[in-house]
């Protein structure tokens, strides 16, 4: 290959004549960022490589699953010994029964488990399941929190504290989205006022308890814990997402984290090692409302892939070794603390935080508690700082509204290089 062709640009522009805006899905297109986005060839460990075979140190970890590093040798073993029974089957396996069980067990507010394709599909069949059970139409969810990509929850919030979401994507009819209520993530007193007004047919609230698609933003406690009473107040069903944050703050998720006992949780990312694999599950009432047993109806062709379950089950065994979660959050406040540390030596407004190993970046004097400040900060800069660091080879998300992952696969050496290149770039400002 000729070293002056870059291959990530003819790749894109070929892309673009068969795929609509040459990616697969959105962010993937580097469009708030400028550029041309990189085409992954492999990966290994903390590490991916471009097609100009360019090599990066990785905090997307494909969004979040692989929380064990790409390639992980247990985790392949595993998936070629489920791929030589079979690829799919359509009918039920025993390896669906242990991620179940599994699941039930690490969290123990799922006392029943639905196993779906991906965390779109988990959430989607989570709020069906929540009108369904309650009898009741609307649903609360907060501003900036995404939950996929189905009708009821691409909304957005109304000019006013109570008025009705309005679509945010073209072909979402205004009969969906006028069923959904959009409020202020970490506002209770909003919560409180929509209760008041609507308890009567209020089916559920559902909420990223550790937001990660307006950067990272963790719910402030007491919220969670009014969200919480008002549900079991009023007989609305509470949905805690955790398709990202699950497993990614600690073993019991941001459920535990919190002790916050949800109704319904969504689970993904994580549980499927890197395939697509999510789960939805809850109370046993509750679930028992899912056909064939109840009238509320899901079904999914490859729901439960063996291949998939595979991957899951040996990631979830995994981080269960003594000492993971512990080491994998000192690795990521080694990262934190060094990009704040060359920031202030430098004199530039940025703050960092993270939630276990998921990490939020933000080019501002202060952390941000809701998603107004977030807005605020400045994105011109985080344009700046994410193509210097992806010249060096440190891979950040292409958005100022994306959290970042550490995994376990990254090492000090590994951090401690992303920092010093963090400083470099920060003393030239």
């Amino acid at each position: 290959m000729n070293a002056s062709i870059d291959r990530n640009q003819t790749l894109f522009e070929r892309a673009q004549q068969t795929i609509p805006g040459g990616v697969n899905s959105p962010v993937r297109a580097f469009g708030s960022v400028g550029g041309t986005p990189r085409f992954i060839s492999r990966a290994q460990g903390a590490r991916m490589y471009d097609v100009n075979d360019k090599e990066y140190i990785d905090y997307i970890g494909s969004w979040g699953p692989m929380i064990l590093g790409h390639g992980h040798p247990t985790v392949i073993a595993a998936v070629s010994a489920a791929l030589q029974s079979g690829f799919s089957f359509g009918a039920p396996t025993e390896a669906e029964v242990i991620m179940a069980e599994t699941l039930t067990r690490l969290l123990p507010s799922m006392e029943q488990v639905r196993l779906v394709s991906s965390g779109t599909e988990a959430t989607m069949s989570a709020v069906r399941l929540a009108r369904g059970f309650t009898g009741r139409s609307l649903l609360i969810k907060f501003e900036a929190c995404y939950h996929g990509h189905s009708d009821s929850l691409l909304v957005k919030a109304g000019s006013g504290l109570l008025t009705f979401g309005h679509p945010t994507s073209a072909g979402v009819l205004d009969d969906f989205a006028k069923h959904s209520l959009v409020l202020p993530y970490n506002d209770i007193t909003a919560l409180e006022v929509a209760f008041k007004e609507h308890a009567a047919i209020i089916a559920g609230v559902i909420i990223e308890p550790v937001a990660g698609n307006m950067n990272l933003l963790p719910s402030d406690p007491a919220f969670l814990q009014g969200l919480r009473k008002l549900c079991t107040q009023h007989g609305a069903l509470l949905i805690f997402d955790e398709v990202m944050c699950g497993f990614r703050v600690g073993l019991s998720g941001a459920q535990g984290h919190y002790g916050v006992t949800p109704d319904i949780t969504t689970l993904g990312k994580v549980i499927g090692g890197g395939f697509p694999m999510a789960a939805f599950g809850g109370r046993r009432d509750i679930m028992q409302t899912l056909a064939p047993v109840g009238a509320v109806y899901q079904a999914g062709t490859l729901s439960g892939n063996p291949v998939a379950v595979s991957a899951g089950l040996v990631t979830l065994q995994l981080i269960q070794a003594p000492n993971f979660y512990t080491e994998l959050t000192q690795r990521t406040q080694r990262l934190i603390d060094g990009l704040n540390l060359a920031a202030q030596k430098s004199g530039v407004a940025f703050c960092a935080q993270h939630l276990g190993s998921m990490f939020g970046m933000y080019f501002a004097d202060a952390i941000p508690k809701n998603y107004a400040d977030i807005q605020k900060h400045n994105q011109t800069r985080f344009k700046q700082f994410f193509h210097a660091m992806l010249d060096r080879g440190i891979y950040f998300a292409p958005s100022a509204f994306e959290a970042g992952f550490m995994s376990s696969a990254h090492t000090a050496q590994d951090v401690d290089a992303t920092c010093a290149a963090a400083a470099e770039i920060f003393s030239t400002w």
